[in-house]
């Protein structure tokens, strides 16, 4: 049988790793939103700007995650988490 306590540390653990990529994905939303009236604008550099815009957003994203590979060495590298 497992340790309860185990059990409540690794939920909240995982929790806590839920709430910052929430945030960051927030954070994302927010900088898309001002971006958005620049890319309706019609301007021939839209996906100049879109892509820069991705590569800024797509960054904090990965240290999340690399962050999030360091504190679980047991989990292999290349497994996708399955959502309940």
């Amino acid at each position: 049988m497992r340790d309860i306590h185990e059990v409540l540390r690794r939920k909240q653990a995982k929790y806590a790793q839920l709430q910052k990529q929430i945030e960051a994905l927030q954070q994302a939303a927010d900088k898309l939103r001002e971006v958005a009236p620049l890319l309706t604008d019609g301007d021939e550099d839209d996906t100049v700007v879109l892509a820069e815009t991705e590569e800024e957003t797509q960054q904090p994203m990965s240290k999340a995650a690399s962050a999030t590979n360091q504190a679980a060495p047991a989990k292999p590298a290349n497994r996708v988490p399955r959502w309940p």
